[in-house]
């Protein structure tokens, strides 16, 4: 072989290296660092937990990751940074809500659906579905018409449909019937659940509490069909969430999984508790205010300083950060729970569906019941809860079960500002008063607008979405809110 011949074999190989070296590269990059390419059930469950309990329960900063609920409920109030305490949102200020449950939650759970199909693994099947269920439910009740059924599998769907409420309701209520027959308590084990640590038959009562809440929402529209659900549940045994220690909630850990609202306000001091539930919770000398409101840290007259919902930025800053209560400790503790179902919230449910006449159960007894859970959730005293329970302006009023329902409800959802803002639209109570400066002309948000990505990625559906519905405004009423 000629020296020249020599070189020529040399570059020809180192060529070939190149082009091996760069191919593997490419192949590199087409990979993605944050996803598992072999994902185990365990780790899609405990990652959608976690990421759909961020979303729902964090409020956001000052410019709004998608969930201002607490706002709109006046559980919280701004005291910098007021626009969305006034209703003012960029088209992406929910943005933060939508990608979380859609790009994130719900991706790893219809994943964990097809796992769970070629491995024979019911029970993560059934667990998959209840939690998809209660993210599109979360979905709809803010929105309205969203992508639903195109939007399982969205890699097939890129640009999905908008179903109605209705449709969607319908599709989860389907998907809750499926799951109870998929779970079983004595089928096999579930690793990765941080709600239930793989207890079946909470999550089989899980099904059913969530199933009682979507009967009761669409009620004002469809009686009969919530009566429907609701009785073809008790005929299966009517096992809902039983007891405070069966609470379906996120119990959150030490960093980086704590509780984001501890992250919220270990950078940030933008909130103060409202004046709403201040003054209804001193007006009934409930014993959560402790709970729910911190003290000044200034002395002021007052132990517990509520702030006006949508002041301006002056006079909000005006009332200063020392003299106005931050939300109370419990909810800001690096543990705290994230709460999705509580044992109140279905205790006042039953109350209001024997209420409505679609069970034979005593109302009354049910809603004193629910009290009795929430005060117990908080470890209130036994005696305190009794004095509380004997004022009049706390007894049932069977001639106005949804006031009655609708005041007590809203306290024992504190903090879940998702929920409450669906039951408030739904009840009409508590009467709330709109935002001091809110741009609604008067009004109250009803809804949440789309992302403003909708439009730019998946424009003909949304428009077609805002053509059924309505004009895509925050006071745009859903179906399921019969005024």
């Amino acid at each position: 072989m000629t020296l020249q011949k020599y070189y020529y074999r040399l570059a020809g190989i180192f060529i070939l290296l190149i082009f091996t070296s760069c191919k593997k590269d490419l192949e590199k990059i087409n990979i993605n660092p944050n996803a598992v390419e072999q994902p185990q059930l365990a780790y899609l469950l405990t990652g959608s937990i976690k990421t759909a309990s961020d979303a729902y329960w964090n409020v956001g900063a000052a410019d709004a990751t998608g969930n201002p609920s607490d706002l709109f409920v006046q559980y919280w109030a701004s005291i910098q940074y007021t626009d969305n305490d006034r209703y003012i949102f960029a088209n992406d200020g929910f943005q933060g809500l939508w990608t979380s449950l859609y790009s994130g939650s719900i991706v790893n759970l219809d994943k964990m659906i097809d796992l769970a199909e070629q491995q024979d693994q019911p029970n993560y099947k059934g667990i998959a579905l209840v939690l998809r269920s209660w993210e599109f439910c979360l979905l709809t009740d803010a929105f309205g018409d969203v992508p639903y059924s195109q939007s399982i599998q969205i890699r097939n769907n890129v640009t999905p449909k908008y179903d109605s409420q209705k449709e969607v309701y319908e599709g989860i209520l389907n998907d809750l019937d499926s799951a109870q027959d998929l779970l079983d308590p004595s089928g096999s084990s579930v690793d990765g659940d941080i709600i239930y640590g793989g207890n079946i038959s909470s999550w089989k009562k899980f099904d059913n509490s969530l199933q009682l809440r979507i009967a009761l929402r669409i009620s004002d529209r469809e009686p009969d069909r919530a009566r429907q659900i609701i009785q073809a549940i008790n005929k299966t045994g009517g096992n809902y969430i039983n007891s405070n220690n069966e609470i379906a909630q996120l119990v959150y850990s030490d960093p980086p999984n704590d509780n984001p609202l501890f992250e919220l306000f270990l950078t940030r001091d933008d909130y103060r508790i409202s004046r709403s539930i201040v003054d209804q919770l001193a007006q009934l000398n409930d014993p959560r205010l402790p709970v729910f409101a911190a003290p000044t840290q200034d002395p002021t007259p007052q132990t517990y300083v509520g702030i006006p919902n949508g002041l301006l930025v002056g006079d909000a800053s005006a009332l200063g950060l020392s003299r106005t209560s931050r939300p109370g400790s419990f909810f800001l503790a690096t543990h705290a729970p994230a709460v999705i179902i509580s044992y109140a919230e279905v205790l006042f449910d039953r109350a209001e569906a024997a209420a409505r006449g679609f069970t034979n159960e005593d109302p009354a007894l049910l809603y004193k019941a629910a009290i009795n859970a929430s005060l117990q959730q908080y470890g209130i005293r036994q005696n305190d809860i009794d004095v509380y329970l004997s004022q009049p302006e706390v007894q049932y009023d069977p001639a106005n079960y949804k006031k009655s329902i609708g005041v007590q409800k809203w306290i024992a959802l504190f903090g879940q500002g998702m929920e409450a803002f669906a039951e408030w639209r739904r009840l009409d109570y508590p009467q709330l008063a709109p935002a001091v400066n809110g741009v609604l002309n008067g009004e109250m948000p009803l809804r949440f607008i789309y992302p403003g990505t909708e439009q730019s990625l998946n424009g003909t559906n949304y428009k077609q979405a805002i053509t059924d519905q309505g004009a895509d405004l925050l006071t745009t009423r859903l179906w399921f809110d019969v005024n």
